[in-house]
């Protein structure tokens, strides 16, 4: 007996960017795993009885293996349950949504992804600005800050990222945007292009900061969280808005 599957993006916190589809697929759940990013009062719209069971991944604090989370999966879809696997943000950025597809398919169980609210987007939103614009913003790009390892990258395409008509979103990069800014500018960055940190974007612990990439890149050199955080950078950073 097989079950199914539902990969379902929590969005960036706020329960009211739930879509329709993802809160009739935590309703309907038998057990949903989550990230702790999805966690909170998203977990309110989870049917009653449904096994809650967090296999979040933060850094620098002991968190389930990759593998686990994807054995999981399996071992709760074998006994015929519907499954949610609750993700933060959009399910298909940065989320390892691959890992946990291949183990569902080699185990022949049927699985479906419910698009959701991207942080980067909601971040923008938060601060009251668009992520495009004719001309001076004509494309916008997502980059993880680090690596299996927690490191910064070794193969960005810098010259891409350099590009100063493009709005550029960094995940996870607090602890490495120091050394990515400072190859930015080594490849003609300025400095001073506009730059927008953003903290916990939709919930009570919001916190947008508006700066440069020269001096965001120093203020997160020298301070220490372990807060997660989006940056984005380019022309619009900047802008006067809602933040």
């Amino acid at each position: 007996m097989s079950g199914f599957v539902s990969f379902v993006s929590s969005g960036p916190g706020d329960p009211e960017l739930l879509t329709l589809k993802a809160v009739d697929r935590l309703k309907r759940a038998d057990a949903v795993l989550f990230d702790d990013l999805s966690s909170g009062p998203i977990l309110a719209h989870a049917r009653a009885g449904a096994d809650l069971v967090g296999v979040g991944k933060r850094a620098g604090r002991a968190s389930p293996k990759q593998d686990h989370v994807s054995r999981l999966l399996v071992d709760y879809a074998a006994t015929g349950a519907r499954v949610v696997r609750l993700k933060s943000g959009d399910a298909g950025l940065f989320g390892r949504l691959e890992e946990e597809i291949t183990a569902l398919r080699t185990a022949g169980i049927g699985y479906e992804i419910v698009p959701g609210v991207t942080a980067a987007c909601a971040a923008a939103a938060a601060a009251g600005i668009p992520l495009t614009r004719r001309l001076t913003a004509r494309r916008v790009q997502f980059v993880t800050g680090h690596d299996v390892t927690g490191q910064l990258p070794a193969d960005l395409d810098l010259a891409a990222l350099a590009d100063p008509h493009a709005t550029t979103v960094v995940y996870m990069g607090r602890r490495t945007f120091p050394g990515l800014a400072e190859a930015l500018i080594a490849r003609g960055l300025p400095g001073d292009t506009p730059a927008l940190l953003t903290e916990g974007v939709t919930t009570p612990d919001q916190r947008l900061e508006r700066s440069s990439v020269a001096a965001l890149a120093g203020a997160l050199a020298a301070a220490s969280s372990p807060a997660p955080v989006l940056i984005l950078y380019g022309p619009l950073a900047g802008e006067a808005g809602n933040g």
